[in-house]
């Protein structure tokens, strides 16, 4: 019989330091601040422009300065290097210090790729406060989706109190009506996922009402470490639609990685 193997940890970094305890990311998530999640597969990253874009639009939001994509880069680089890691699970973490802001940056084991596990949810009358940010302190997240774990759900799907769909916990959603997709339009943070995959299959963008779902043929989530196919919304259910599951996973494949280091660099620490 083998012992099975333990995960190596998390390699973290604060400013292109790396972080003496990595138990403080824990801290930091829960500071004020906000962050991206990539997956980095060979060093590079499917819509890494849109992932700076949104770490400097936050940070210009939330501290009145930018964050330019190349320290961005710099610092991934850095991890990376450091980590001894090409493929890697990355999160980009900007968050308060005195009367600025730091950025760390956490590289762990890469996520697995391909089509997620069938998700079966239930509607949950929350909206993440400001819900275009990907913010931190995400306790309202967490506590919906455990309570819809216990319940015997795979995750919470947050509604407005009039019951328009907004997003998952931790995903957007999109529904199939047979001719497009429908992302739904209630308060939510767009997704990179999501961003580029809505450009390059048939999507409409308008208000999704709970009570209409029954209307559509298949839904699925995204993020950025899968796209799963949803079973069920509560007592709504749908299919697992082979097809659009594999058009979807098509389009997401077609999307070129870009090169976190540009040339032949490999990242490496100096």
């Amino acid at each position: 019989m083998t012992t099975p193997s333990v995960p190596a940890p998390a390699h973290i970094e604060i400013d292109g330091v790396p972080a003496a305890d990595p138990d403080s990311l824990a801290a930091l998530m829960s500071d004020y601040g906000h962050f991206t999640a990539m997956q980095v597969r060979d060093g590079g990253v499917k819509g890494l422009g849109l992932h700076l874009d949104r770490l400097d639009r936050a940070t210009r939001e939330l501290f009145g300065a930018p964050l330019p994509g190349e320290r961005v880069r710099e610092l991934l680089a850095r991890a990376l290097g450091r980590s001894g890691r090409r493929d890697a699970s990355a999160r980009v973490y900007v968050y308060e210090r005195g009367s600025g802001f730091l950025a760390a940056v956490a590289v762990r084991e890469a996520a697995p790729d391909g089509l997620g596990a069938p998700q079966r949810l239930t509607a949950v009358d929350y909206l993440r406060p400001a819900a275009h940010l990907k913010h931190l302190g995400g306790f309202g997240q967490a506590y919906h989706g455990d309570a819809a774990r216990r319940a015997g759900f795979d995750g919470a799907l947050l509604t407005t109190p009039a019951g328009e769909v907004a997003e998952g916990a931790v995903a957007n959603i999109a529904f199939w009506d047979g001719t497009s997709l429908v992302w739904p339009t209630a308060p939510h943070l767009t997704g990179i996922t999501m961003a580029l995959l809505a450009p390059r299959l048939p999507s409409a963008h308008r208000p999704v009402l709970l009570d209409e779902l029954a209307g559509f043929r298949a839904a699925f989530t995204a993020n950025s470490r899968t796209i799963a196919p949803v079973t069920a919304v509560d007592g709504v259910t749908y299919p697992v639609d082979g097809p659009l599951m594999a058009r979807v996973m098509e389009a997401y494949a077609e999307v070129p990685d870009e090169k976190i280091v540009s040339g032949d660099g490999d990242g490496s620490a100096d």
